[in-house]
């Protein structure tokens, strides 16, 4: 199958805004670079990080604030910006003052800006950290794709418009047949010079059941997943074997 690159988003912070990107280099078996970068402890989490500044091996979601927790958290957008992967990162959320802050330095104004937010019935965050890899949802160092063909026809089924951000996707696709992604397990990618090799399909959890513009939930995606396809999984995990550059318009061949 024959694609192209729609567009490219990172997360800075887990769980808490995203941004587009233009021209980006992926490494042979990296994350997206500042992709997941920082992410905001929770009680909970603590018990798992270890006694220094920041926790020496990767942790599991369930240690840190999380969309399926919060769907207000799911609201907020932004990041460093273009070409940027440290200093200030710059959030909005429709409920909030918008926040600049240091991430490296001012982590307790980012946790006094989330809390309300956060249900206070939670395990409360305690410290944002940066670890020795990116805080994605699974351990390996893996890019989510996802299929704007797939999401289309989704958003048809289902009668209402979805939006990317919710998905928290690395790079979107256009041109694919609607989710003929899931037959590209173990098959590998090339996007110009680069190749990725696709691992697995990724399941959904309920954060993608709220409406990334007003912070509420307007679905039970994983459920209606489910109901529409059979099983609640939308988009594919893939791991970057030949590094280089990418940019939106670069054809994809499968």
């Amino acid at each position: 199958m024959t694609a192209c690159v729609a567009r490219i988003r990172r997360h800075p912070i887990k769980a808490i805004g995203g941004e587009d990107l233009g021209r980006v280099r992926l490494d042979a078996a990296r994350r997206l670079p500042g992709d997941r970068q920082w992410a905001l402890l929770t009680e909970g989490g603590e018990r798992h990080a270890g006694d220094g500044p920041r926790p020496e091996r990767w942790l599991p979601k369930s240690c840190f604030l999380r969309g399926a927790a919060s769907a207000a958290l799911q609201a907020v957008q932004g990041g460093w910006g273009e070409g940027v992967v440290d200093g200030p990162i710059r959030l909005t959320h429709p409920d909030l003052p918008d926040l600049s802050f240091d991430p490296a330095h001012e982590g307790a104004r980012l946790i006094d800006w989330v809390r309300p937010l956060w249900p206070a019935d939670k395990p409360a965050p305690t410290r944002l950290v940066q670890g020795p890899t990116g805080w994605t949802d699974v351990a390996q160092p893996w890019i989510s794709i996802l299929s704007l063909s797939s999401l289309r026809d989704l958003e048809a089924r289902l009668g209402q418009p979805l939006g990317i951000e919710r998905w928290r996707g690395n790079i979107w696709l256009d041109g694919w047949d609607a989710y003929g992604e899931r037959d590209l397990v173990g098959q590998v990618l090339t996007i110009g010079g680069v190749e990725l090799r696709v691992t697995q399909t990724i399941g959904r959890c309920p954060a993608t059941s709220a409406d990334t513009t007003t912070g509420r939930i307007d679905i039970d995606m994983p459920e209606a997943l489910k109901a529409q396809l059979g099983h609640s999984e939308f988009g594919i995990y893939a791991e970057v074997v030949t590094g280089g550059e990418i940019a939106p318009g670069d054809e994809v061949h499968a």
